[in-house]
């Protein structure tokens, strides 16, 4: 894994939505913000 570099791009990945559904990180390409939020006790 890369280190990562404040200020810089993201490395694109993906993970499963609240649906199953992967949605990639580049798939938001162009917004201003993205807010990513990992809910440990939700499964």
């Amino acid at each position: 894994m890369s280190k990562v570099v404040i200020n810089a791009a993201a490395p694109d990945f993906a993970l499963p939505d609240m649906y199953g559904e992967t949605v990639r990180l580049s798939d938001f390409r162009g917004r201003k913000h993205v807010f990513l939020v990992f809910n440990r006790g939700f499964i």
